[in-house]
């Protein structure tokens, strides 16, 4: 539950993009208040990952991104793919020692955030030997080791299975104060997330409590055309 009186976190007013000449979003209002869990959801082409930019774009200080593909370093560990989530506020001298004799400090906290989503076995591993939900995780743990109190994912556990995919989003809920995250899977958005907006040809076309929703009235909306 979102208290009365919070501060709009994220405020989009009329928003619009396109690509190509080709429209995508049109006219988008969107306020996103502190403490709220929103889930994006809609067909594929509808303009969830547009939006999820400009929602990062607007606030890029206060927000901790996992982006649709994992975007990881392959030829380095796991430990420096999540200690990557913090670069811009370590000095470059601290961040150079780190890629060749991390301190014991820093290996210990990106370790339980491994932990936490159930790598901390990989912490050595190259992140290219992993697999794709592995990789998954390690975006995951990087947004998680970020910190900041705006996680936007996009489509953050969609190489996870259902169990795996709720394990995550709690943890995710439980790090950041305020979630907003696309998501294909609508019996972990209607459990995990208190608020929907579904998106249909770059526009709102419902935007509910999650409690006053089920599978049935989201279908038409997320089914391929």
């Amino acid at each position: 539950m979102v208290p009365d009186g919070s501060r709009a976190e994220i405020v989009l007013e009329n928003a619009a993009a396109s690509y190509g000449g080709h429209p995508v979003l049109l006219g988008l209002d969107l306020t996103v208040r502190a403490g709220e869990r929103v889930a994006l959801m809609g067909r594929s082409g509808a303009g969830k990952s547009t939006l999820i930019g400009l929602i990062q774009a607007q606030a890029p200080d206060r927000v901790a991104l996992v982006p649709q593909a994992a975007a990881l370093v392959r030829t380095l560990s796991v430990f420096h793919n999540v200690y990557m989530g913090r670069l811009d506020r370590r000095s470059t001298l601290h961040n150079l020692r780190t890629l060749v004799r991390p301190a014991q400090a820093d290996i210990d906290v990106v370790q339980k955030i491994l932990d936490r989503v159930g790598l901390a076995e990989k912490l050595w591993a190259k992140a290219g030997a992993l697999s794709g939900g592995q990789q998954q995780r390690v975006s995951v743990a990087r947004a998680l080791y970020n910190g900041r109190p705006i996680l936007v994912g996009d489509e953050p556990v969609s190489a996870l299975d259902r169990q795996q995919g709720a394990r995550i989003l709690a943890e995710m809920a439980g790090s950041h104060q305020t979630l907003i995250l696309a998501l294909h899977d609508v019996t972990l958005a209607l459990a995990h997330t208190d608020r929907i907006v579904v998106l249909e040809a770059g526009r709102i076309v419902l935007d509910a409590p999650a409690q006053s929703l089920d599978p049935a009235r989201l279908r038409p909306y997320y089914e391929a055309a």
